[in-house]
């Protein structure tokens, strides 16, 4: 979940969210702490439509109806939740770093990230990766480096991962002087 922010040429300051535009809950530890991010104003439901643009029929598919699951978004920006976890108390944020390769100390049970130069960036309980990507070949073909992490640290992670599909897409992200007051669907 990200925010990025462009000033204009007229010194506007911008707001796009992407990666998720949204996100749903349905565990009820979840969804307990969604009420939580709701009563601080870090969250609030969601209620547009969503669907894809098929280029080739040019039209738009799988648009959802009312009463599919509840959907929310983050106030003021998806990073809202990401922005408020890094203030909680024994949380040390890192900005600004790319995580080169990942290491399980098996002795010490505690992941410990690399940046891209090899320098260790702290030893953690817990890792959490936002993209299948960190494990995948393609990385390789992109970076000129292997994936971040080794699957053969975890072994059983490996099959639950190829189970997560991965759909490729482009994300554009538009600015109009004027707000849209309706969008038909093609």
């Amino acid at each position: 979940m990200s925010t990025r922010r462009e000033i204009t040429e007229d010194g506007k300051e911008l707001y796009f969210d992407h990666g998720a535009p949204y996100f749903t809950a349905n565990h009820k530890d979840v969804m307990a702490l969604v009420c939580e991010w709701e009563a601080k104003g870090l969250v609030a439901e969601w209620k547009e439509s969503t669907g894809i643009f098929d280029c080739v029929a040019t039209k738009f598919i799988g648009i959802e109806k009312e009463g599919s699951s509840k959907k929310y978004v983050g106030i003021p920006g998806m990073n809202a939740m990401c922005r408020a976890m890094c203030h909680e108390p024994g949380v040390e944020a890192k900005f600004g770093t790319t995580v080169g390769t990942l290491q399980w100390l098996e002795d010490k049970n505690l992941w410990s990230p690399k940046d891209l130069d090899g320098k260790t960036l702290g030893h953690f309980d817990a890792m959490v990766a936002s993209d299948k990507n960190v494990v995948s070949p393609r990385v390789t073909a992109v970076t000129g480096r292997p994936p971040p992490l080794d699957m053969s640290l975890v072994q059983e992670l490996a099959p639950k991962l190829e189970e997560v599909p991965v759909l490729p897409c482009f994300c554009v992200m538009l600015a109009f002087s004027e707000p849209l007051s309706s969008f038909r669907y093609l």
